[in-house]
C-alpha cells in the first residue's frame, strides 16, 4: 500500500504506510478494552497496586489504550533506528524505516555480508528494544503509587512489551533479528548463500508453526507475520542465490545488443508508429537518434493522441524523455534491483561513451539464471548469452 514520509531521524526517512493508519486505532482500542486484564497482572507480577476502578472509568481505558500504541510504535521505531545506525557505522546505506501494520521495516540497500558484522546489526535492534522495556521498568518504579495510576500503567504496558518484542524478534525466524544472527553464524565457517539458504528453512518452519498456533488461536496478527516471515525468507533466499550466481556477470553478458532490438526515430509519425505496433506486436521502442537513446514511447503514449492528428504527430512530441537506463559493465545484479525498485520490466543500456548499447529485461536476467544454474556455473569468459531478440510485454517496457 502507499506510505508517506512524516519526518526523519539521523537523515533516514521515517515512513508511514496506510495500513499502519488503520491499525493503529484498532490496537489503541484492543489494549483499552482490556485494561481491566492488564491492571490485574501487573499488580500481581510487579506489585504495582494499580487502581482498577480510576482506569477502566469512562473514555479513560481508551486514552490510555491510544498513548500506549502510540508509544509502543514509537519504540518500534527507535528499534529499528538501533539496526540502522548500525549498518551505516558499517557502510550500508539505508533507504528508509517503514512504520505498517506489523511493526516497523528498515529498507537496508544491502546487508553485510561479513558475519560479525551482520550479528551486530541484527542484535542492535533487540537491544534498543530491551533498553527501553528497563528505562520504562525503572520509570514505573520510580513514579509515586498516589495519583498516577494512568502514567504507571502505560510505563508498565511498554516496559513489558518491549522486552517481548525483543525476545519475540531474537526467535530464529528468519529474516527476522534471530534469524539474521542464525545467517551469520551459519556463514561462520560456509558461503553466504549457503547459510542463507539453510536460515530460510528454518525461517519457513518457524512460519509454518506460527500459523499453526495462530489458526489455533484465532490470532489474525500472528497467521499474518507467520505469512510476513514465509514470504521474506523465501525472497531473500531467492535475491541471495542470485546475488552468488551473477558474481562477476555483468550486463552487457546478458543484455539484448543494440543490433538486434528494434528501435524508432524522433521523427517517425504517431501514425506510422501504431502501424509498426501492430505489425510487429510490440507495446514499446526505445527511440534512438545518431545512435543515442533520447527516450521512450509507448502504446499508451500514443493512444493520447487523437486519432485525426497522428498523421502530424511526431514520435519526439508524446515520447516519454526521462528515460532510466544502466551501464554496460554495471553488475547483472545491480540492473535487476534497479529494475525492482523502479517496477519496470527492463532498461536501456548505454556504453562508456553514452551510446546506445542494448536492452536488459527481467527475461534476460532469468533466463541467464536458469542458464548458469543448469550448468552449474558460469561460462568463464564466454558471454551467457540469452538468444534471440524480445518482444516486450506491456509491463516490461521501459520508463
Amino acid at each position: 500500500m502507499r506510505s508517506f514520509t512524516v519526518g526523519s531521524a539521523f537523515g533516514i526517512p521515517i515512513k508511514v504506510d496506510l495500513t499502519f493508519l488503520l491499525v493503529l486505532p484498532l490496537l489503541a482500542w484492543l489494549i483499552g478494552s482490556q485494561i481491566g486484564q492488564y491492571v490485574t497482572q501487573f499488580n500481581a507480577l510487579l506489585g504495582a497496586n494499580l487502581d482498577v476502578a480510576a482506569l477502566t472509568a469512562g473514555s479513560t481505558p481508551f486514552v490510555l489504550g491510544s498513548i500506549a500504541a502510540i508509544g509502543l510504535f514509537a519504540g518500534v521505531v527507535l528499534h529499528e533506528l538501533g539496526h540502522s545506525l548500525v549498518a551505516m557505522r558499517f557502510g550500508a546505506p539505508i533507504e528508509s524505516i517503514t512504520l505498517w501494520f506489523l511493526g516497523g521495516v528498515a529498507q537496508l540497500t544491502e546487508m553485510p555480508e561479513d558475519w560479525k558484522q551482520e550479528v551486530a546489526v541484527a542484535i542492535a535492534g533487540p537491544i534498543v528494544s530491551v533498553a527501553l522495556g528497563v528505562l520504562s521498568l525503572v520509570a514505573f518504579l520510580l513514579v509515586p503509587a498516589e495519583g498516577f495510576s494512568a502514567a504507571r500503567f502505560v510505563l508498565g504496558y511498554l516496559a513489558v512489551l518491549n522486552i517481548a518484542l525483543a525476545i519475540f524478534n531474537l526467535l530464529p525466524g528468519f529474516p527476522m533479528d534471530g534469524g539474521r544472527v542464525l545467517r551469520a553464524l551459519l556463514a561462520r565457517n560456509r558461503p553466504h548463500a549457503q547459510a542463507t539458504k539453510t536460515a530460510a528453512k528454518v525461517g519457513q518452519f518457524f512460519a509454518v508453526l506460527l500459523a499453526v498456533i495462530g489458526v489455533f488461536t484465532v490470532d489474525v496478527f500472528l497467521i499474518a507475520i507467520a505469512l510476513f516471515i514465509y514470504i521474506g525468507a523465501s525472497s531473500e533466499s531467492q535475491q541471495t542465490t542470485m546475488k552468488a550466481a551473477f558474481e562477476g556477470v555483468r550486463v552487457r553478458d546478458i543484455m539484448t545488443p543494440a543490433e538486434e532490438v528494434r528501435a524508432v526515430s524522433p521523427e517517425t509519425s504517431v501514425a506510422e508508429l501504431l502501424d509498426r505496433m501492430f505489425r510487429e506486436r510490440h507495446t514499446g521502442y526505445p527511440v534512438l537518434e545518431d545512435e543515442e537513446i533520447v527516450g521512450v514511447v509507448t502504446l499508451s503514449d500514443a493512444r493520447d493522441v487523437r486519432e485525426v492528428e497522428r498523421d502530424a504527430y511526431r514520435v519526439e512530441e508524446v515520447m516519454t524523455e526521462d528515460v532510466m537506463t544502466t551501464g554496460a559493465d554495471s553488475e547483472a545484479m545491480t540492473a535487476m534491483n534497479t529494475m525492482q525498485s523502479a517496477g519496470v520490466g527492463r532498461l536501456p543500456v548505454i556504453d562508456a561513451n553514452g551510446a546506445f548499447a542494448g536492452l536488459i529485461s527481467r527475461t534476460d536476467v532469468m533466463t541467464a539464471l536458469n542458464i548458469i544454474q543448469s550448468s552449474g556455473s558460469r561460462q568463464g569468459e564466454t558471454e551467457v548469452s540469452t538468444g534471440t531478440p524480445r518482444r516486450p510485454d506491456p509491463e516490461e517496457t521501459p520508463r
